[in-house]
């Protein structure tokens, strides 16, 4: 009877279908549950062996291979061919995905010629956030380098200079066990850090990762905190994070910028509940073609830190740490000097303890190979850099101490100008040290744009003053929070043009308005990554207007406190600070301000404790500072 439902299932299904096996196994299956999920299933995951080979120990044939992944599958697949399809794919990358064995790039011999042995070694090309390869019915094959990237990486092997390689294994060796013995005493108290070492279960943990990457992209440690403490109360799980609506996760990432973060945040926690399971993917590789959002640093993180994967990651600390331990002074954004990062970090990467050894390589960029002021007597690794070797040899040189033919080690590259040194153009500068690596790229200005936004206000309100939000589009920029209305205007604009325009857009929302009190307070500017920001701040109260209660879609009025709590940007906090300080009875820059003014005031030393006391004995220490009360 089982085997007469073979056909009917051949027919639903995109693989062609073979038998289960023999009638004790198909028993088996009918125990575990349905026999067409299984059919289905089986096809499958034969078709996906057959693709990836047919004599992989410790299987002696793909039907064997098969069968041993639709058991696994079969325990944790949901009830739809789609999942099953992506579970099959998931678990044969981790029963079949051979580990990567990089060449260490280890010089071997001075006069050796290295590229023809880094020639050998594969280089990842993906960069993150850009698209993603989705999982379909096959393995994805990797796309051969295109013939510019090819030339790049060819250039590179051929004149790269063995000074900016290690000696021997020895001294890669090295460099773990002081890197990891410093952070182990080291080694910061962060609440991501606190939450994997407490977790067993993996996908908890991988989800704990993936968070605090995504949060620390572009932030600074000490604003991600209290998020990720937030974050992770209100939703612990995948699951939880997966339920969650949108509007949701903008409040709570609102202020932390770069807003498309939390957004792919969610969309991949709903792909993985939905797809996979509830079940992370295992391997840097796959991670990144799974998850959106995620590219090769994040991927690589989670696969280290949550699953022990020997991955090397690359992100802006490491970039520094890399760049001064070897002496690569050339643009540490370019491609060629990118690849080469990208191998001496997979190379470094410790095996027994690949999580451990990236966090300490982060962390050592993050609080003693800083961008300025770098602490280099605490440094875990100063014997191994050669940014300080360097450092010292301009010390003597100048100091005309230094023999002309005296045995110290530079850069002698193959042939021309090295790559991976500083251009001829930008000379070594003796007051910057070893922050003279890596060599600061010149960046793009942001364009300017000019924007007037009104704050509309009921105040007669029922229930309190109320205040008119919009929403923005779902994709481009800050896509999804809200605003106040506003019209992009030109920067050169007069003010009667400006109070038109605004005019014109409030009136789309809540009908006619009276122009004439429309009222200037003056500009805001904020600076988004990529766009410098002038907003043209106005105000109007509907003061003897009727309350208005309905709006169109996209429109909503909110109070004061709820403001607070809704998913706006920063920089309509600021306008809002803006408004706030006109209104009567309110102090310009508003309560909340003032406050975190004062707690950004560095704290006074001692000597400058006593002497306050003894000149201003009575003020007491919450009043405001001159400074405040002026503004």
């Amino acid at each position: 009877m089982g085997r007469g439902l073979m056909p009917r299932i051949a027919e639903q299904s995109d693989f062609p279908l073979r038998s289960p096996g023999s009638g004790a196994e198909e028993a088996a299956w009918r125990a575990r549950g349905s026999l067409a999920r299984a059919g289905i299933l089986l096809a499958g995951v034969d078709r996906l062996a057959a693709n990836i080979g047919r004599g992989h120990a410790p299987w002696s044939s793909s039907e064997s291979l098969a069968r041993e992944i639709a058991r696994e599958v079969y325990t944790n697949a949901g009830p739809t061919k789609a999942t099953c399809r992506s579970s099959a794919l998931l678990v044969i990358s981790q029963y079949h995905s051979p580990p990567r064995v990089s060449k260490p790039l280890i010089m071997k011999k001075p006069r050796a010629a290295v590229g023809n042995r880094s020639g050998r070694r594969k280089q990842a090309s993906s960069q993150e956030g850009k698209e993603k390869c989705a999982f379909g019915s096959s393995q994805a094959k990797p796309s051969a380098p295109s013939g510019p990237a090819r030339q790049q990486k060819a250039l590179l092997q051929a004149s790269v200079s063995p000074y900016h390689l290690f000696r021997d294994v020895a001294e890669v060796t090295a460099l773990q066990e002081s890197l990891l013995d410093w952070y182990d005493r080291k080694k910061r108290d962060l609440p991501w850090r606190r939450l994997v070492e407490g977790e067993v279960d993996l996908d908890r943990r991988a989800y704990a990762v993936w968070v605090a990457e995504v949060m620390l992209q572009q932030t600074q440690v000490a604003t991600v905190i209290n998020y990720y403490t937030r974050w992770m109360q209100k939703w612990p799980t995948l699951q939880d994070l997966a339920s969650a609506s949108l509007e949701e996760v903008n409040e709570l990432w609102a202020g932390l910028g770069y807003y498309s973060r939390g957004r792919w945040l969610q969309e991949g926690a709903r792909k993985v509940v939905e797809e996979l399971g509830g079940h992370m993917p295992r391997t840097a590789e796959t991670l990144q073609q799974f998850l959106p959002g995620v590219g090769r640093y994040t991927a690589g993180a989670i696969a280290s830190i949550a699953f022990g994967q020997a991955a090397g990651v690359v992100d802006g600390n490491v970039i520094r740490v890399l760049c001064r331990v070897r002496a690569i002074g050339a643009d540490s954004s370019s491609t060629l000097v990118s690849q080469h990062l990208w191998s001496l970090a997979q190379q470094l990467v410790d095996p027994a303890r690949p999580g451990d050894f990236n966090q300490a390589a982060m962390e050592l960029g993050a609080i003693v190979c800083t961008p300025k002021r770098p602490l280099c007597s605490h440094c875990p690794v100063q014997n191994l850099c050669r940014a300080r070797q360097r450092v010292e040899r301009e010390q003597l040189s100048a100091s005309q101490s230094l023999p002309g033919n005296c045995d110290v080690e530079e850069c002698a590259p193959n042939t021309g100008q090295c790559p991976l040194c500083a251009p001829p153009t930008e000379p070594w500068d003796q007051t910057l040290g070893v922050t003279n690596f890596p060599r600061k790229a010149s960046r793009k200005p942001p364009r300017e744009e000019c924007s007037a936004i009104c704050v509309l206000e009921q105040p007669k309100a029922l229930g309190g003053a109320h205040i008119l939000l919009v929403q923005r589009p779902n994709s481009g920029l800050l896509a999804g929070l809200w605003e106040f209305p506003s019209v992009s205007v030109n920067a050169e604009a007069s003010g009667e043009h400006q109070r038109a325009a605004l005019l014109q857009e409030l009136q789309s929302w809540v009908g006619p308005l009276p122009d004439t009190r429309l009222q200037h307070l003056g500009q805001v500017v904020h600076t988004f990554s990529h766009i410098k920001m002038t907003y043209q701040v106005y105000s109007l109260a509907l003061e003897e207007h009727t309350p208005v209660t309905i709006v169109p879609p996209g429109a909503r009025w909110l109070t004061r406190e709820d403001f607070h709590t809704a998913a706006v940007s920063t920089a309509m906090k600021k306008v809002f600070r803006m408004y706030e300080g006109q209104q009567p009875g309110t102090c310009k820059g508003s309560k909340r301000s003032q406050v975190a003014t004062l707690s950004k005031r560095k704290k006074p030393s001692p000597g400058q404790q006593v002497l306050e006391s003894f000149f201003w004995p009575h003020v007491p220490t919450d009043a405001p500072s001159l400074n405040t009360a002026a503004q």
